[in-house]
């Protein structure tokens, strides 16, 4: 009866866990690392074609990315998760499927040039294909048997549309211990869906972190500040431009804008549009409008019993091939356009900010969390200008930011939901998914508040639950950048000695960077633009 922690150990995305128990095999979340990796994940202990099943918490890449791979590699089990989610899953996997291949595709064009050895992609949509076949949804609170000895049952995380937490009786010898799987925990009061329901009786918890170090605030008013930023706008005539996650966030948006409609909260403007400029966007909202009312709040029950789409109105436009996102720029009615990706680095929202970003009428509406780099990131902190496309457009449009849309629940939601354990306290947490800052800040909070023991254990961790004794516990093992390609998921760099040598300018050019932690915006911005040209240059 063991549990190997192997991925979103000590970090935020990458979640993959593996059980070994009454027999069967079975993976707890398959997902991909993105972004900023810290740490070496160590291997999955057996090989794919002996995992019997994988246990899905939700569609976001982080958590399902890498199931396509596994099938690729012989998984010939069955991925159980919900109803919702395997819709989700089916868009998501095919689109992952399709940057895998671009990238592929792209490098061995640049590579062919100078005889470097072809690049093969992660995964192609046949994979996707053959994995999507292997899904099995499930309703919230339906009992599963997966084998002889495991039972489990999804229950509403709150997080996204399908998102559950998972609870797996494990019994051997006559022993039954109960581990859950928090997944992701989602915020409360969010548009569209449920909040996250309590579990109040557990063995183990492993329990997601992300949020572990911050909190929301709870103050703000979400269609206030839409109202007030369209109707400046509008009055202007001008656009509002918000990037947005095709998926989760961008139905958030239209959920807002429907109430907003319907109410006529903007005056002057009765029928003006909104797009959706992407097209996974647009098939996710396909799947938001369908008949899923186990997964939607009482409210947005409440709208669809009377009839209505709770994320579709008058003036909504769905935008999907590339003729119909160009002539939204060339149509000069004032209007909202929606648009991926939130951080504007890739996708068709850099084209509708390249139209709109020099007009000062217009507005860029920030509506999630910024990372540092990023487009978004740096027009949010005041640049003067950037580069989009091989040309300087000058920031003259308003810059605006609501309060963060946030999907996951802060330190106080999380708080909240650990302590609703009061049927069965659990016999010890372990802290997953968050970064180091954010486990130990909760870890000692969890500590203090609930007396629970608490544990943050790093890949490659190996936990017995019927003993409740460590088997194994793996030391942190920092990733030297300088052996990764960024953007390549983990492949090792070339041996040539003029790659060596481009490896090390990028490390200065990284401590650079970091060197420059704290400085002035407008020279921020300027180091920025430089190296975005030199991208733009090369990535070509």
């Amino acid at each position: 009866m063991l549990i190997h922690f192997l991925g979103a150990d000590h970090e935020v995305t990458g979640s993959m866990h593996f059980v070994e128990a009454a027999g069967l095999n079975i993976l707890v979340d398959c997902g991909m690392e993105q972004g900023a990796n810290h740490y070496e994940n160590a291997p999955l202990p057996i090989k794919y074609a002996q995992v019997d099943y994988i246990l899905l918490t939700h569609a976001h890449i982080d958590h399902a990315g890498m199931i396509p791979y596994a099938f690729k590699n012989g998984f010939h089990g069955t991925v159980v998760t919900t109803k919702a989610t395997e819709a989700l899953a089916e868009i998501m996997l095919r689109d992952s499927a399709h940057i895998q291949m671009q990238e592929a595709e792209y490098r061995n064009r640049k590579g062919k040039r100078s005889g470097k050895e072809k690049v093969e992609p992660i995964y192609d949509l046949n994979d996707a294909v053959s994995a999507l076949s292997g899904f099995r949804g499930v309703d919230y609170g339906e009992t599963v048997e997966l084998g002889e000895g495991i039972r489990i049952r999804f229950i509403d995380a709150g997080h996204l549309l399908g998102s559950a937490s998972i609870e797996m009786w494990i019994t051997e010898q006559g022993i039954t211990k109960k581990l859950v799987f928090s997944g992701d925990i989602g915020n409360f009061d969010k548009p569209l869906i449920r909040d996250p329901e309590y579990i109040h009786d557990a063995d183990y918890v492993l329990m997601e972190s992300t949020y572990g170090n911050r909190f929301h605030d709870e103050s703000v008013d979400h269609i206030a500040d839409l109202v007030s930023i369209t109707q400046r706008t509008l009055d202007r005539g001008g656009n509002v431009i918000i990037p947005a996650f095709a998926v989760g966030r961008t139905q958030e948006l239209l959920y807002l804008y429907r109430q907003i409609k319907e109410q006529k909260l903007i005056r002057g403007h009765d029928h003006f549009p909104v797009y959706v400029d992407s097209p996974l966007a647009v098939e996710a909202t396909h799947i938001f409008s369908a008949n899923l009312k186990d997964c939607y709040d009482d409210e947005t029950r409440e709208v669809i019993e009377r009839g209505v789409n709770p994320i579709a109105f008058r003036g909504l436009n769905l935008a999907i091939t590339l003729d119909e996102s160009k002539a939204i720029n060339y149509d000069e009615e004032p209007k909202v356009i929606i648009s991926a990706s939130g951080m504007c680095d890739a996708g068709r929202v850099r084209h509708h900010i390249k139209y709109n970003l020099w007009r000062p009428e217009c507005t860029i509406v920030f509506a999630g969390y910024q990372a540092e780099g990023t487009l978004g990131r740096i027009l949010q902190d005041g640049a003067d200008s950037v580069r989009l496309f091989g040309e300087d457009i000058v920031c003259r449009a308003e810059i605006a930011k609501m309060a963060d849309m946030s999907s996951h629940a802060d330190q106080n939601g999380l708080m909240e939901w650990i302590s609703a354990y009061d049927e069965r306290k659990p016999d010890k947490v372990f802290l997953v998914h968050g970064d180091d800052e954010a486990m130990e800040t909760l870890s000692q909070l969890i500590r203090e508040k609930t007396g629970l023991s608490v544990d943050c254990p790093y890949s490659g961790s190996i936990f017995d639950l019927m003993s409740g004794k460590w088997i194994a516990v793996a030391e942190p093992k920092k990733i030297v950048k300088s052996d990764l390609i960024p953007g390549m998921h983990g492949r090792r760099r070339a041996s040539d000695s003029a790659y060596e040598r481009l490896m090390s300018a990028y490390n200065k050019l990284l401590a650079a960077v970091q060197a420059n932690y704290g400085g002035a915006n407008k020279d921020l911005a300027k180091f920025t633009d430089q190296i975005l040209n030199l991208y733009d240059k090369w990535i070509r």
